[in-house]
């Protein structure tokens, strides 16, 4: 652990009301493709909290079982403002639910506890730790990205505000999940192991996400192509794949720490002014 920061949950207040169906004007796929974090994050992020939950009995370091407290604090409350936004596209004409109710099944059923001995449980644990630590580093990446995305300024700023606060967040809390893993296992085989497969399978859900959002928008904004993304992505309002791709080789090293990815005082100085977060004052 390299930031002395205390984590701690912020409340958040946001008022959906005036967040038109495209929030990126004239860009459904772009407002699409970060919708996508409406429908698969706050399953994956209340499966991080039932995880760490198991993990903390284990938790030799008081410092690093503080740092996990405030971590899963911080993803109850990121699952509850993608809640919000989900069911602002449902009142929209876009229901999540059953696209969500795929995301509930990777989470539930196949990423879910097991039964077996207490040896077989433990080895589940540190295996699905070994995946948290993974899409972490991720949603680090992601979350500088759209901190530093200037592209994204005429969007919607009740979305962008979520998008930020919550991208904000996972910059500060970004060593935790890897700190974790390395508490309990560490082992280096596992690690890389883990992002062979989390890359690819993160990659599939949010193209799989997108193109289910632009099917089911009451709009009919057709098909999302890939020459349309490489377009956003080229302006800016999307990650690149040369961001993308490069953030899985940087976590193999056997010198990787998430201190590498992202701008501290960047993040904290965002959580300071952001609007929801003042609104919750």
């Amino acid at each position: 652990m390299t930031d002395d920061l205390a984590l701690h949950p912020r409340d958040v207040r946001f008022d959906w009301s005036d967040v038109p169906l495209h929030w990126v004007p004239g860009d459904p796929l772009t407002t699409h493709a970060l919708n996508t974090l409406h429908l698969v994050l706050p399953e994956g992020e209340r499966w991080f909290v039932q995880v760490f939950g198991q993990a903390l009995p284990h938790i030799r370091d008081p410092r690093l079982r503080e740092q996990v407290l405030g971590f899963i604090g911080q993803e109850a409350m990121h699952a509850k403002a993608h809640d919000g936004a989900a069911a602002h596209l449902a009142a929209l004409g876009i229901d999540p639910a059953p696209f969500v109710a795929q995301i509930e099944w990777l989470f539930r059923t196949l990423l879910g506890d097991r039964q077996g001995s207490a040896a077989v449980r433990h080895q589940w644990l540190l295996e699905r730790l070994s995946v948290i630590a993974a899409i972490e580093h991720f949603t680090a990446v992601l979350g500088q990205w759209v901190l530093d995305a200037d592209a994204l300024e005429g969007a919607d700023p009740t979305m962008l505000d979520l998008l930020r606060w919550h991208g904000a967040e996972e910059v500060e809390h970004r060593s935790v999940a890897y700190d974790l893993y390395m508490h309990l296992d560490g082992r280096r085989f596992r690690r890389i192991r883990t992002m062979v497969v989390v890359a690819p399978v993160l990659a599939w859900l949010f193209v799989r996400s997108t193109r289910w959002l632009m099917a089911n928008d009451p709009s009919r904004p057709g098909a999302p192509r890939w020459r349309d993304y490489l377009r956003a992505a080229r302006a800016g309002r999307l990650p690149r794949p040369g961001q993308l791709l490069p953030a899985v080789w940087r976590y193999l090293p056997r010198g990787y720490h998430p201190s590498q990815e992202g701008d501290t005082a960047q993040a904290v100085a965002y959580l300071a002014a952001s609007p929801a977060a003042k609104a919750a004052l």
